[in-house]
């Protein structure tokens, strides 16, 4: 399943375990929409629930730097 589309960003994602942390910091520092673009970019094919998840759980000191977020 494709989740990263024109219907589905962050903001509406479901996230879970340890990525709720990251999702939630990316939210406050109001870079959704850069997270969203930097995946679309990446996975122009989409990504699919679980490994959105494992990006925000596994890669979250890469992903707050790709959006120049200090944590």
């Amino acid at each position: 399943m494709i989740i990263i589309n024109n219907n589905e960003t962050l903001l509406n994602f479901k996230a879970w375990s340890g990525a709720v942390e990251t999702q939630r910091v990316i939210i406050e520092e109001g870079k959704s929409s850069d997270f969203n673009f930097l995946i679309e970019e990446l996975y122009p094919e989409g990504v699919t629930t679980g490994e959105l998840n494992d990006i925000l759980r596994f890669e979250s000191d890469w992903v707050f730097e790709s959006l120049s977020i200090k944590n």
